[in-house]
């Protein structure tokens, strides 16, 4: 079983202190090989933020730069982590390249910028945010298993093989075509969304199956949550307007992933994985 000192910082949105009192409680009760520290900026508030930009920019960069931390821990997303991700990355050095980064949702900006400039291992995995609830609390035991080393918390059609990414489908359509954006060719892309209406997650996979490189691995349709009613039914499933999208654009279409804004959300490390382990 590995130790893991993680530092966790709030790129995006803030939480609040009983957030970190229950996740605190959780490590102490069932992980003491982990030792975890938030930065004081986790509860900073300017607006919607977690802080001014250059706050939040700080603070990440405090956390990957430190020796002292084996892994960065992204508190929540929401929104916000686009605003700090390139000014970030230029001040990383070389003990920030060591480092596993962990979270999901908005902070796919991070991911995928950190994963774009090989600094240390992103990670699609469930954060912080969700300990103070029984539900939520299973999918932070996920991550913190990971990060002990036990993979039974991985996404189950990792092969060790095919190389893969995980993001917001939202949030990778931002990044594709930005300079935040890392070579996927040869990449298994599987992708989520929240709180979308049927139409929009169309709109979305048109915009991004024409930004996808050629030559990617194909893509996986995690779960598509909280979908609004609107005025009329859209007539097809998310995973048909996956499917529709894909074989329109040449792209395979490879089933179901269990990532997303649930709590079934699987571990996905960027790259390649050893297979999750038999439960």
């Amino acid at each position: 079983m590995q130790m893991s000192r993680i530092a966790i910082c709030a790129p995006a949105t803030p939480i609040t202190r009983s957030h970190a009192e229950a996740l605190q409680n959780l490590v102490a009760e069932e992980f003491p090989e982990h030792s975890v520290e938030f930065h004081p900026q986790c509860f900073a508030v300017d607006g919607h933020f977690a802080g001014p930009d250059a706050l939040r920019a700080e603070a990440l960069v405090d956390c990957a730069n430190d020796p002292n931390f084996d892994t960065v821990w992204f508190a929540k997303g929401g929104y916000g982590s686009n605003r700090i991700a390139q000014a970030a990355i230029s001040f990383m050095n070389e003990h920030a390249r060591q480092k596993t980064y962990a979270g999901f949702s908005d902070c796919g900006y991070l991911l995928a910028a950190l994963y774009r400039h090989d600094i240390g291992q992103s990670v699609h995995a469930p954060m912080p945010v969700s300990a103070r609830s029984e539900r939520g609390r299973e999918g932070v035991r996920r991550s913190l298993r990971w990060f002990a080393g036990d993979t039974s918390g991985l996404e189950p059609s990792l092969d060790g093989k095919t190389p893969a990414v995980a993001f917001n489908l939202i949030t990778l359509c931002m990044v594709a075509g930005s300079p935040l954006m890392p070579d996927v060719t040869d990449h298994v892309v599987m992708v989520e969304e929240v709180s979308e209406h049927l139409y929009a997650v169309d709109r979305l996979f048109f915009q991004l199956t024409n930004l996808l490189e050629p030559g990617i691995a194909g893509i996986r349709l995690g779960a598509i949550t909280a979908v609004p009613e609107n005025d009329r039914e859209f007539g097809q499933s998310a995973e048909e307007i996956a499917q529709y999208w894909c074989a329109r654009m040449g792209i395979p279409y490879l089933g179901r992933a269990q990532i997303g804004h649930t709590v079934d959300n699987r571990v996905v490390p960027f790259g390649l994985a050893s297979p999750a382990a038999a439960t």
